[in-house]
């Protein structure tokens, strides 16, 4: 293990040495940067009808794609957990699911669905739906498996079949987890549409791509901080409305609501019954003594309602207003097998030699990437966890601040590194660093909380000063999930460097798109499977390093 620390630290630097990650560089930079604050200004926003228009339609191709990920997750999860697939080659395939549709870049299946379906919102809806089964299928996988065996194993005594065992004790048990994964997935989608209107996507994605390819920054960085406060946005209501789904903290006074619900469960004849676990028995009979067979209209059960009253509402909209055409879906799939055969065999085109060069420098955008990324987030994620930070209200301000940055898409930042650092490689890396605040600090910050305080009391209670305390207890305990943090940003880092290249932030990704837009898919998959392969080689030391940390 200390040898494969060892090896990525050295591997780092080399990177960022290679990259010319330093302070030169920056010097260098400043005139650009100083340039380019006096071309944005004064920002130039679309008309309010417009950016209401392009807002509509980017949220309606992330929820349909959202949506679409949940629908089909839920077969694939089921199918890959072991406490509901006794079927080994079952199970291994429905990973393999999970697996290709996390590796193949969601731009990749943009160009593929534009090939089959032309412009338009479908190829942005199936592209980000397909590829969310990645992190869609595996976490629903691992919730099912965390399910008490208890209520199943009941219902199996009583009869029931298979299907009823999954309904009645599965899902129920597995839904607060499926629903937070959702709304999480919505945040990444919202993001990622932003990349793909470089290939065709409508929405504010396309408009961006095109102000910035005609230089007209006012109109580019006014839309990249239009999509950078609606990220934010979107995602801290998600988080807010996770927080009322999966159980939120009880209020230290009652509030409007709560007094209001009070009067309704109080008042005679109320249509809304008290809830069942403080009722008096006799509230489950009928007026004619028989007992009640349904559950009770409570506030819980009204407010679920309520949720999926308006979230049904929510998608039958998003579905309206992307005006799928059923019979140009049908002429595309029509010609599925046609379009499949442009993208086997993998070719590399003649440029073999150029692609493993460039494959490299992606591998370096990474490393570097994440190397700066752990110097940045480790001291905000130390100060975000509270359980070491000196006050409470320094805990939240860090909290905030990487809310914020994990808000900002990486495409937005390496727009901004392009600009002032010029097109290549120490772009993507420097993008990518400072996203990495977003995910890095808040896993470093949610392993701090998560370690014993007792060790730390302990320590504390020998006369250690906090330093020490954090250094002998806390730090020790997290030095496993830290690891293991590092080793997923890195992997997190190789894909988006791909995806960052199709911007010119360097790399492979640069290829990638050159070869699609002069029509040579094959060299496209060749890309791709390249890729893929750097990628299972990295989780597969992952594995290992946690295996032997464990």
């Amino acid at each position: 293990m200390t040898v494969v620390l060892a090896g990525w630290l050295a591997a780092s630097l080399w990177s960022v040495a290679a990259l010319k990650i330093n302070v030169a560089t920056f010097a260098d930079s400043i005139g650009n940067a100083v340039d380019f604050v006096s071309r944005i200004f004064p920002l130039d926003f679309p008309p309010l009808g417009e950016l209401a228009r392009m807002t509509g339609q980017t949220l309606a191709i992330v929820t349909c794609a959202t949506a679409l990920s949940v629908v089909l997750s839920v077969p694939v999860s089921l199918a890959a957990a072991r406490n509901t697939t006794r079927s080994t080659g079952l199970r291994w395939a429905a990973r393999a699911v999970v697996v290709v549709t996390r590796a193949i870049p969601e731009i990749v299946l943009a160009i593929l669905f534009l090939r089959l379906f032309g412009l338009g919102a479908v190829a942005g809806i199936l592209a980000l739906g397909i590829h969310s089964i990645g992190m869609v299928g595996k976490m629903y996988a691992d919730a099912i498996e965390d399910t008490e065996a208890g209520p199943r194993d009941a219902l199996r005594a009583a009869g029931a079949t298979w299907g009823q065992q999954i309904t009645g004790a599965v899902l129920p048990q597995a839904a607060p987890a499926f629903i937070a994964t959702a709304l999480h997935r919505f945040d990444i989608n919202l993001r990622a549409s932003v990349i793909l209107g470089y290939v065709g996507v409508g929405g504010i994605g396309m408009e961006l791509s095109l102000a910035m390819k005609t230089l007209n920054y006012q109109r580019g960085m006014a839309l990249a901080l239009f999509v950078m406060a609606l990220c934010i946005a979107v995602e801290m209501i998600s988080g807010a409305v996770r927080r009322s789904l999966l159980g939120p903290a009880a209020p230290t006074r009652p509030g409007l609501r709560t007094r209001l619900a009070r009067r309704v469960t109080g008042a005679a004849g109320g249509w809304v019954d008290a809830d069942p676990g403080t009722a008096p028995a006799q509230a489950l009979r009928m007026p004619d003594g028989r007992y009640r067979t349904r559950p009770p209209w409570t506030l819980a059960r009204v407010r679920r309602f309520s949720y999926v009253a308006v979230t049904v509402l929510i998608l039958l909209a998003a579905t309206w207003s992307v005006d799928i055409d059923l019979s140009r879906m049908a002429d595309g799939f029509s010609t599925l097998w046609s379009t499949l055969g442009l993208f086997v065999p993998p070719s590399t085109g003649g440029i073999g030699d150029e692609l493993v060069a460039q494959l490299i420098v992606t591998i370096q955008i990474a490393l570097a990437a994440t190397f700066l990324g752990l110097i940045l987030a480790v001291p905000i994620g130390v100060l975000a966890a509270r359980n070491v930070a000196p006050t409470p209200g320094v805990a939240r301000f860090f909290r905030i601040v990487i809310v914020a940055v994990r808000g900002i898409p990486d495409l937005i930042f390496a727009i901004v590194f392009i600009v002032i650092t010029g097109l290549g490689a120490t772009a993507g890396a420097l993008a990518l660093s400072v996203g990495a605040v977003g995910l890095l600090g808040k896993l470093i910050a949610d392993s701090l909380e998560e370690s014993d305080v007792r060790v730390q009391h302990a320590v504390a209670a020998g006369g250690a000063t906090r330093i020490q305390v954090f250094g002998a207890a806390t730090l020790r305990q997290c030095a496993p999930p830290l690891v293991a943090h590092l080793f997923y940003q890195l992997d997190v880092n190789i894909r988006a460097a791909t995806l960052l290249g199709v911007v010119g932030a360097g790399g492979i990704g640069f290829y990638l798109m050159n070869a699609a837009r002069v029509l040579q898919f094959d060299v496209v998959t060749a890309i791709v499977l390249m890729v893929f392969a750097v990628v299972m080689a990295v989780e597969g030391v992952a594995m290992w390093m946690r295996r032997a940390m464990s």
